[in-house]
């Protein structure tokens, strides 16, 4: 679909980046960000192997930091050069193989449903895949991200979404250091809070035994979005309605929750 810009942070991803890569480059998009985050392996070579090998795909584009800055300020860079190249819809996918690009139509559907929502593709699918202590880490970071946001969402820490440019231009994309996984957070906090709907797309859960292992740190980056969210509820009051809203299960859309999309077709 046209207008969709897809941004792929990497930090030493060698191993996956071709796939990941070649199998967006096969989707109709308008063009492809990767952001190598001060790379010590070859992902920035292979990332410039791929730029000259099929002229017929979406323009591929690299920004390369000449250290790693985290996956905040890797994210903020390439969603920052998407608005300013265009992108009506901005899509983000993690570069470890854990995601299926082909999932990437069905947020452009969700999206069309929902033209102002933030898509989240959530691994609600076969989610006992995932390692156990990663699994409790997204929990706790589900609770408290739902209350924030005074709505249930499922899987606040998936890096695959799809964002609206025009949602984004309300927010601040602004690269910081030390941002970390916490971006994404605040991202989702900042973006309801400036009138964003949430939606979401299940996604099968995979969590493949020879990819390395995760850059998330399930206790540090947990403890560090606890502490971005608790600052916002405290300036909210604690958010007590948030909290009972977050709470209700059967919360939809036409109460301002967060849906979950299937396809139907």
């Amino acid at each position: 679909m046209k207008g969709t810009i897809v941004v792929i942070p990497a930090f030493n991803e060698a191993r996956t980046i071709r796939e990941v890569v070649t199998a967006v480059r096969r989707l109709d998009l308008d063009g492809i960000i990767l952001v190598d985050d001060g790379s010590t392996d070859t992902t920035a070579t292979l990332i410039r192997a791929l730029e000259t090998e099929d002229a017929a795909a979406p323009i591929l584009e690299l920004i390369r930091h000449r250290s790693n800055r985290g996956k905040g300020f890797a994210l903020a860079s390439g969603i920052s050069r998407a608005l300013a190249c265009g992108g009506r819809r901005i899509v983000t996918i993690d570069a470890d193989g854990q995601h299926c690009a082909g999932d990437i139509p069905r947020l452009e559907r969700a999206a069309m449903r929902a033209p102002d929502a933030i898509v989240i593709a959530a691994r609600t699918e076969a989610r006992e895949a995932a390692p156990p202590l990663r699994r409790f880490a997204n929990e706790v970071a589900d609770f408290w991200i739902s209350w924030a946001c005074g709505r249930r969402i499922e899987d606040t820490q998936s890096g695959f979404r799809l964002y609206p440019a025009a949602v984004l231009a309300r927010l601040s994309v602004r690269p910081r250091r030390n941002a970390g996984f916490a971006f994404e957070t605040e991202l989702l906090i900042d973006g309801v809070a400036a009138g964003a709907e949430i939606r979401s797309v299940p996604i099968l859960t995979r969590y493949l035994p020879d990819r390395r292992l995760s850059h998330y740190r399930p206790w540090r980056d947990t403890w560090s979005i606890i502490r971005l969210v608790g600052a916002k509820l405290l300036r909210r009051g604690l958010y007590p309605t948030g909290l009972l809203r977050s709470l209700d299960r059967a919360d939809g859309p036409a109460k301002g929750g967060a849906a979950a999309l299937r396809d139907i077709d």
